[in-house]
């Protein structure tokens, strides 16, 4: 199997299955003499953690992570950093029901029907357990980009929005949902939980923002900022939909309504009085706020059974028993900012390259 990299000059390549003994990445391009530590991933890696509260899988792990190698007396080196993260909570016995039955919006015929073989123990390298590598290394783009600060909010879970006016980022580390809009997660709460007890799951909407990104980063045509955002965005598990700043509602919008209007400021700098663009023009930084969202699917193993087929061609119905997000959506936040931070590090890497 092929393709399980992304980047250009910071290169991410990721490795292991979910209930394997372990997953890692290796991330190659990372410039030396930075400081980096494991203590400077861990916390990203808890933020993204299963079992942190009800509405999330239960599965315990505790997603401790170890760097092999790259680094040398608490500094990068230069070359290829090594990570790796043990599966400690696996209980592939959940699956032995189905190991022959393609359960219903994952990826298990498709694989099946390309290689003649998968991992039927949670999904195997389609499971969500991927994403952990991900935001591993995104702790290291972080360091990349400096200044360059990445926040990610749950906007919606099913038809639950939030109030934007009451759009508060302190809010998304004060409830389990990543949402910025305090009464909008205690509604959420309720609704997810009957999601959850009966059986179902729901879809979600993921914003994320880059403040500081300066002017420049991005290139015209084929390695556009937004093309190399959307693309990591669009590789994360269960994502069906990337927009970047006004997106599909451009399409509706009028030139006047849409346009970024630009004055000096009072420092004699370029202001822009909107953001409609998401801070890329012609696939190049503006210098305004990078902002993409993100559409992620429901979860599609779930207690509620679904009707589908198995390996021999006979008509079945699936049950996923196991321990399962009833959103997924929720802990696609820290993966976002992950992958956004990723798509900055190699832009930044490219714009230096060829600038100077």
């Amino acid at each position: 199997m092929s393709f399980n990299s992304y980047g250009h000059l910071f290169r991410v390549t990721s490795w292991g299955e979910s209930h394997g003994p372990a997953i890692g990445c290796v991330v190659d391009g990372c410039p030396p003499r930075i400081p980096l530590t494991e203590s400077d991933i861990q916390p990203f890696l808890d933020a993204r953690r299963p079992g942190t509260s009800r509405f999330v899988t239960q599965r315990r792990e505790p997603d401790q992570v170890r760097i092999l190698s790259g680094v040398f007396e608490g500094m990068t080196t230069g070359t290829p950093i090594s990570l790796m993260i043990e599966n400690q909570d696996q209980r592939s016995k959940d699956y032995s029901e189905i190991k022959d039955r393609y359960r219903p919006g994952h990826a298990d015929y498709t694989y099946d029907a390309k290689y003649g073989h998968r991992d039927y123990r949670g999904g195997g390298r389609s499971s969500a357990r991927e994403t952990a590598t991900r935001v591993a290394a995104g702790a290291i783009a972080r360091k990349i980009v400096g200044d360059v600060t990445v926040r990610g909010a749950v906007i919606s879970i099913g038809d639950q929005d939030i109030d934007r006016s009451q759009w508060n980022w302190d809010e998304t580390g004060n409830n389990p949902f990543w949402c910025p809009d305090a009464a909008a997660a205690k509604q959420w709460e309720d609704y997810l939980d009957g999601i959850r007890k009966s059986g179902n799951s729901v879809g979600a909407i993921v914003e994320v923002q880059a403040d500081g990104v300066p002017v420049g980063w991005g290139s015209p045509v084929y390695a556009k900022l937004d093309t190399e955002i959307a693309a990591g965005l669009m590789s994360i598990n269960a994502v069906k939909g990337v927009e970047i700043g006004d997106g599909f509602a451009a399409g509706r919008a009028k030139g006047t309504d849409n346009a970024d209007e630009m004055r000096i400021g009072e420092d004699g700098q370029i202001e822009f009085l909107a953001n409609h663009s998401g801070g890329v023009l012609g696939g190049i930084s503006s210098g305004n706020t990078v902002v993409a969202r993100l559409a992620i699917k429901p979860t599609s193993s779930m207690l509620a059974p679904t009707r589908s087929v198995n390996a021999k061609g006979e008509e079945v119905d699936v049950v996923t028993k196991g321990r399962h997000d009833p959103c997924v959506g929720i802990r696609a936040v820290p993966v976002a900012e992950a992958m956004m931070a990723c798509a900055l590090a190699d832009a930044f890497l490219m714009h230096r390259a060829q600038i100077g």
